[in-house]
């Protein structure tokens, strides 16, 4: 069986590789939006903003979350 500490660092692992995915395919989109010559600058930002936006805070809630409930939890354990 697994410990919860062990579980806790897969699940942080997984969100951390997610994320990075997701940022490397945002960044390739801004870049390619950016650089071709038929797509104007302004209208990729106002489209990638949000979505990075959304994406980065769902990921940082995500890991805070699972950080404050396995300190929680350790917590309890020692009183």
């Amino acid at each position: 069986m697994m410990d919860r500490e062990k579980l806790s660092f897969i699940v942080t692992v997984l969100i951390a590789i997610t994320l990075c995915i997701c940022l490397l395919a945002i960044i390739a989109a801004l870049l390619f939006g950016l650089y071709d010559k038929r797509v104007d600058d302004g209208e990729v930002f106002k489209l990638l903003s949000p979505a990075l936006m959304t994406i980065i805070g769902a990921a940082v809630g995500v890991l805070a979350g699972a950080k404050l409930q396995s300190n929680e939890k350790n917590c309890n354990a020692k009183i």
